[in-house]
């Protein structure tokens, strides 16, 4: 019992790093994202590449939880459930990791005017990650805690759409060419889709919970 005991907090202690990588991940595409608009190009490839290591990182980390929680047989009763919820995170860490690369290989022309928004919307994406990763360690720590987070998230998730609502409607008003146009609103997408992953990890946390307390 204690060596079961031991195994189970060596496997918590890896989902929390697992989850650290999430949100370093997280606070490195903001960054990216900022020092793009500020055409710090030197700084942008910094967090690049620092981005593409810790998604590296966080995917090989996240195979060997999912491998001990199969060979160790590792708390059968809600193992589904954890695998789900990591491998929705890591599309959520992928996802900031090929969107600032998008930005590394297509250098979209982005209006003066609307880099500030580009940042906020970075800024409030992002927001909704760090939530979603607090909802999550919640499920392991204080379960009656996850419903608070999962409602920030959504606010956030909330706040995104309208940010890039306001920056596609401003684009599409604008001189300038339409595939600068179209370039501009898809990069605007992207970063809003990171919020959109996050919420869709807490639609699959929100079932999880209920489940636990069947």
């Amino acid at each position: 019992m204690t060596m079961i005991f031991k195994k189970i907090k060596s496997l918590e202690k890896q989902i929390d790093n697992y989850l650290d990588l999430v949100v370093k991940g997280g606070f490195l595409f903001k960054q990216g994202v900022k020092y793009y608009m500020e055409s710090e190009k030197e700084e942008f490839q910094q967090r690049l590449d620092s981005l593409n290591e810790t998604e590296s990182d966080g995917d090989n980390l996240r195979r060997d939880i999912e491998t001990r929680l199969y060979t160790e047989t590792l708390i059968p009763e809600s193992r589904g459930d954890v695998l789900g919820l990591l491998e929705a995170c890591d599309r959520v860490l992928n996802l900031t990791a090929e969107t600032l690369n998008q930005f590394y290989v297509e250098e979209p022309f982005i209006l003066p005017e609307l880099k500030n928004k580009y940042i906020e919307l970075a800024e409030i994406s992002i927001s909704s990650l760090e939530e979603m990763v607090a909802a999550v360690r919640a499920y392991f720590t204080d379960v009656g805690a996850v419903k608070n987070y999962i409602n920030k998230v959504q606010l956030y998730e909330t706040e995104s759409d309208k940010i890039a609502t306001k920056i596609k409607y401003e684009v599409f008003r604008k001189d300038v060419d339409l595939c600068q146009k179209m370039h501009m609103r898809y990069f605007a997408l992207h970063i809003e889709n990171i919020a959109d992953e996050a919420e869709d990890v807490c639609d699959r946390l929100s079932i999880a919970v209920i489940k636990r307390s069947l």
